[in-house]
């Protein structure tokens, strides 16, 4: 086997360093402190908070229903009251996470 020449061993270098380079330009600067995810499990937070306040609402209604047989009103009461609740309770989350990133910047 023949010994690498020095222009070989150069090239290979200059050819890491490039790598290096590109793979330091390619990396996401947030992936570093994980604000991203925290960002959409946030997101992802919010949206559970409404859709359960809705479904909670649409079960507690027709429950209501069955027993009060009071048909389309207790369906109807509970929607609005569980969009009610999971609204305010996504509202007050998202303010929160607001006043948490505004403290965390300054």
């Amino acid at each position: 086997m023949s010994e690498p020449s020095e222009d070989s061993q150069e090239a290979l270098k200059r050819l890491q360093n490039r790598l290096d380079t590109l793979t330091a330009e390619r990396t996401p600067t947030n992936a570093v402190d994980g604000s991203a995810g925290r960002g959409i499990g946030e997101g992802y937070r919010l949206l559970g908070e409404v859709i359960g306040g809705v479904l909670g609402g649409l079960g507690l209604g027709w429950v209501f229903d069955r027993f009060a047989h009071t048909t389309p009103f207790g369906v109807v009461i509970g929607l609005l009251l569980g969009t009610g609740v999971g609204l305010f309770g996504a509202v007050m989350g998202a303010d929160k996470a607001s006043r948490r990133a505004a403290a965390k910047k300054d």
